[in-house]
């Protein structure tokens, strides 16, 4: 689409997604619900179309010599069409939780005082490549009672606008504005600097993509950002540990996929389980092609096992997103906390343990977003957590925490029930 004035087109979508945004916080949840039922549908029925708009955003992508995994990421196969539907789906048979009513609490003053889930209101999305993105957000902000404008990658651009279509329709369907999923329409980079700093307009921002982007964004935004920069997940093996379970859950923190975010991509191992399982480990690396990169300690007990590498400083706090793993030997739980204090990006760390006072301690001191134990880095996700589906990860402190889902595109605002009582 040709912009002429960008100024004024984005100053028209946000003005749009303000209005739409007050209409989805009030409406009903059978609406929004029967919006999300109504976009299952017309992705199956639109599966041709959305083929043929497809087509030549992977066309494009050949020519360009994007590399394979990024185009593999555009396409709308069958398969994927029926997966977001299907997450429609999930997200309509989910309670809703704008509305709902906490922590109520009588005052002396005979006034109840209590907490009310609210939408945040207008969010901006930022994306790259996946086109499926487009109705994961819709999705969440439809149910959430929120407006969003969603600007993905240029890769994907036909392909985004055809789901966006679809979305548009089923809320018109369902008598909810269509104007509460906008997509910007315009390749234009200067379109990502003008949505994130139009803080009359959009509440949140929240950047979905490389480290880059996010770094950019979080840099230039005038609003606030939910985002997460790194993903270097520890996993550590304490001193006392089932050797069973601490192989088999560092296999799958580490190999199950290697390219999310969730991925293990550093293993901490007691001085006095190293000689047992790093031995273990290692074949099971080795096997699948990972190679490790290890401290003197760790290579000693490594030796003989191919594609083992010494360590330097930076692989300590690098997120490989590959075949690759940061082994390190500790001799105690607190060098280990120290280190993850050090080099982690408070994403998600696991500790396996036999010991419940280490457990407990580990909980309590890591400071990251998802803390676990005895349990699989790859755990941390929206859809594993129960939230139905996630906009994303954050490691912020402040609003949403880990896996953003429902409840984390919502906010709480203070209620005040009373009976005529004045305050003396």
């Amino acid at each position: 689409m040709e912009i002429t004035d960008l100024n004024a087109y984005m100053a028209h979508l946000g003005a749009a997604a303000r209005a739409a945004s007050r209409r989805m916080a009030a409406a009903p949840t059978a609406a929004k619900d029967a919006a999300l039922r109504a976009l299952a549908r017309r992705l199956r029925a639109g599966a041709a179309e959305l083929a043929a708009a497809n087509a030549p955003d992977l066309a494009a992508a050949a020519a360009a010599e994007l590399a394979a995994p990024l185009v593999d990421r555009l396409r709308l196969t069958p398969k994927i069409i029926e997966t977001v539907a299907e997450g429609c789906e999930q997200i309509a048979a989910m309670p809703d939780p704008v509305g709902e009513i906490t922590h109520v609490k009588r005052r002396p003053s005979g006034i109840s005082v209590g907490q009310m889930r609210v939408p945040l209101g207008v969010f901006g999305m930022v994306y790259e490549s996946r086109p499926n993105v487009t109705i994961e957000a819709a999705s969440l902000a439809i149910k959430s009672g929120n407006a969003c404008i969603l600007r993905g990658g240029s890769e994907a651009l036909r392909s985004n606008l055809a789901l966006a279509r679809l979305v548009q329709a089923a809320l018109v369907e369902a008598g909810l504005p269509a104007e509460a999923v906008q997509l910007v329409e315009t390749t234009d980079r200067a379109a990502v600097g003008q949505l994130i700093t139009m803080p009359d307009s959009v509440d949140v921002i929240i950047p979905r993509g490389g480290k880059g982007l996010i770094e950019r964004i979080a840099r230039e935004a005038r609003v606030p950002v939910i985002k997460h920069l790194d993903g270097n997940c520890h996993v550590y093996v304490d001193a006392e540990v089932d050797l069973e379970l601490a192989v088999r859950v560092t296999d799958n923190a580490k190999t199950q996929k290697v390219s999310p975010c969730n991925a293990a991509e550093s293993l901490l191992v007691h001085g006095r389980q190293a000689p047992a399982f790093l031995p273990r480990i290692g074949a099971v690396f080795a096997a699948k092609g990972v190679q490790m990169r290890a401290c003197p300690r760790a290579a000693q007990l490594l030796a003989g096992l191919p594609d083992v590498v010494p360590a330097t400083e930076a692989d300590w706090a690098e997120e490989y997103l590959a075949p690759v793993i940061s082994i390190k030997v500790v001799e105690s739980l607190d060098e280990a906390i120290a280190h993850i204090e050090r080099y982690g990006s408070h994403h998600t760390d696991a500790i396996l343990t036999a010991n419940h006072g280490n457990a407990m301690r580990f909980l309590r001191e890591v400071d990251s977003a998802s803390v676990m134990v005895n349990a699989s880095t790859r755990f941390a996700d929206g859809f594993e957590y129960g939230l139905g589906a996630e906009i994303g990860i954050s490691t912020d402190k402040f609003h949403a925490r880990g896996p953003v889902g429902l409840e984390g595109l919502t906010s709480l605002k203070w209620i005040v029930l009373g009976q005529g009582e004045i305050r003396s």
